[in-house]
């Protein structure tokens, strides 16, 4: 998470400033493949609002597996969100929302994302258009909804290796996750995430 933090490195885990993959052919229709997430190039932006102004922040180091089958349209993917590696570009304030009264990384260190459904649009060359799932997170789990604004699998020349990258929206009240720290003094309760992944054929 650190390598695009936020302030310097992060271009803005609510407002997404994507890489573009290069992506030059299309995986064979025909079968399963696995995946690995890649820590460097998978994160999630979010944006706090508070007293009138905004932070943007990130969580970084994410780790998990991909498994994606275009022909029959189905997917699977669940990520490990590390809390300590929220970066917003200022230390005292990762400390705050890393300390007991937000994320509370010392008791609940990781948040876990694992996909319930996967729905796609009925075109002859199926999109992703929206994951469903379970988010674990400060001790509780609920569902949210991915709205996928771009998923593509092909080969990645540079690296020659077969190549699954995507970007997400989604939004989460935190009161649902026992994260209620300041609600009644301006500091917003829904967080508005930019999720970018990037997973390499096993």
């Amino acid at each position: 998470m650190h390598p695009s933090c936020i302030g310097q490195k992060l271009p803005h885990i609510y407002s997404l400033s994507i890489i573009p993959l290069l992506l030059v052919s299309t995986i064979g229709d025909g079968h399963a493949a696995s995946y690995a997430i890649n820590p460097t190039s998978t994160h999630i932006r979010f944006v706090i609002e508070r007293f009138k102004t905004s932070t943007t922040g990130g969580f970084y180091d994410i780790k998990g597996q991909l498994q994606y089958d275009p022909s029959l349209r189905t997917g699977d993917i669940s990520l490990i969100i590390p809390i300590d590696s929220l970066n917003t570009g200022n230390s005292s304030f990762n400390n705050s929302l890393t300390g007991p009264d937000f994320f509370d990384a010392k008791n609940f260190p990781s948040a876990r994302f694992k996909s319930t459904k996967w729905y796609f649009n009925q075109d002859k060359k199926p999109q992703v258009t929206r994951v469903d799932g379970q988010l674990t997170l400060h001790g509780e789990t609920h569902p949210i909804s991915l709205t996928a604004t771009k998923f593509k699998c092909g080969t990645n020349p540079s690296l020659k290796k077969d190549i699954c990258g995507g970007n997400f929206t989604a939004t989460i009240d935190r009161t649902k996750w026992n994260i209620n720290k300041f609600v009644w003094f301006g500091l917003t309760k829904n967080l508005n995430l930019n999720i970018k992944v990037e997973a390499a054929r096993q």
